[in-house]
């Protein structure tokens, strides 16, 4: 169990998921929190890494930071993908052994599992079957993050463990026009046709391929929960066990932000995916549940993209 006054590291802590641990352990009353922005400590560089585990000595670490984007970014950056996520996860992993941190908590991604992998996916389809080419990069540095964590628990005994969360939304989303995720770019696009007075929006594919979509604070109280109680070396899915048709998720997000136009499909674009749903079974044994709705996730993460100041423009 984590002592309020114990230094924890936040890596990644101006990110989506970061941002959300920050913001759960100060509500809980943690007092000693350390973070760096990436102009201050270039994660990339194993020295500049290791000098500020030497410095901070921190207790424990929630490994969130890393290169992320939506499907368009990854597949056209491929070796950045992959190269400044094996370096942060490798650098941060080495250094907290290094400096004989109690425990670290990994933050994968649910894009590590099979392509074709049954639904809803279970923890031990990793390493299954071929995985999804656009994001390969991407999933490849975070399997290895995993199994780095496993190697260093197998061979030094270290206590790390690596948690893979769904699709997440919430506040400090990216909401840029090429690089975004599909519910952030969602909120944005109903914004923008609902200022502009555009009377339809229209969305790739049918419309019925579904998603899952878990609000980061609650994924924050999940890393919490386990940093706190769990121990063991088998990865752990975090999310909230239902899913969403993508037609239903712009008709939520079009009453959300109170566009009144239609909804189109462009069915000559491709659907993806059919299904990507997580099996949280595990983490339900162990006494963990989501708490928020999607409506009242959507209704915050609305509000927190209505402070967005010079956001890209679409145009």
């Amino acid at each position: 169990m984590m002592n309020l006054g114990d230094k924890i590291y936040v890596a990644g802590h101006r990110g989506l998921v970061g941002s959300a641990i920050v913001r759960v352990l100060k509500a809980k009353g943690f007092t000693n929190l350390v973070y760096r922005s990436s102009k201050e400590l270039d994660l990339r560089s194993q020295e500049q890494v290791a000098a500020f585990f030497e410095q901070e000595k921190p207790k424990y670490v929630f490994l969130a930071a890393a290169k992320v984007g939506g499907i368009v970014a990854n597949n056209t950056y491929r070796a950045d993908f992959l190269y400044d996520n094996l370096m942060i996860v490798s650098n941060i992993v080495h250094a907290a052994y290094n400096n004989q941190v109690t425990k670290l908590l990994f933050l994968g991604s649910s894009c590590i599992y099979p392509k074709m992998a049954p639904q809803p996916i279970k923890e031990e389809y990793l390493l299954t079957g071929p995985l999804e080419y656009t994001n390969e990069p991407y999933a490849i540095a975070k399997i290895a993050g995993i199994k780095l964590c496993e190697s260093f628990r197998d061979q030094y005994g270290a206590n790390y463990i690596s948690v893979m969360p769904t699709n997440l939304y919430g506040i400090n989303d990216n909401y840029h026009p090429e690089n975004s995720h599909v519910l952030p770019a969602l909120i944005r696009r109903f914004h923008e046709a609902k200022t502009n007075g555009l009377d339809k929006v229209t969305i790739w594919g049918t419309g019925n391929p579904k998603r899952e979509f878990l609000f980061a604070d609650d994924l924050a109280e999940a890393c919490l929960f386990l940093m706190n109680t769990y121990n063991e070396k088998e990865i752990v899915n975090i999310g909230c066990g239902e899913d969403i048709s993508i037609k239903e998720l712009a008709a939520a997000v079009k009453e959300v932000t109170g566009f009144d136009g239609e909804l189109a499909f462009d069915t000559t674009r491709p659907d993806g995916t059919p299904r990507k749903l997580l099996d949280v079974s595990r983490i339900h044994a162990l006494g963990w549940h989501h708490t928020t709705t999607l409506q009242k996730g959507l209704e915050i993460a609305y509000q927190d993209f209505l402070t967005k100041q010079e956001l890209p423009s679409l145009a």
